[in-house]
């Protein structure tokens, strides 16, 4: 059974798909040169490209090893 994902991993994962998605609309509306993923409609290329930084995000947070917490008195 896999382990549960944590909350941190979750939050940096959505962090990171939503500061993408704002980079690359502004990039999209600024540049207009979509090569990369000229086969999605426009509207949509943004938040399919800032998909990939929130799955590095997500596995490298996931696969990060975490300091075991003490007993708290």
């Amino acid at each position: 059974m896999a382990a549960p994902v944590e909350k941190k991993v979750t939050a940096a994962t959505a962090g990171t798909y939503v500061a993408s998605t704002g980079v690359l609309a502004g990039l999209e509306a600024i540049e207009d040169h979509a090569q990369l993923v000229s086969f999605l409609p426009p509207a949509l290329a943004p938040f399919v490209l800032a998909l990939v930084p929130a799955a590095i995000a997500f596995v490298s947070g996931y696969r990060a090893r975490h300091t075991p917490r003490g007993v708290v008195e």
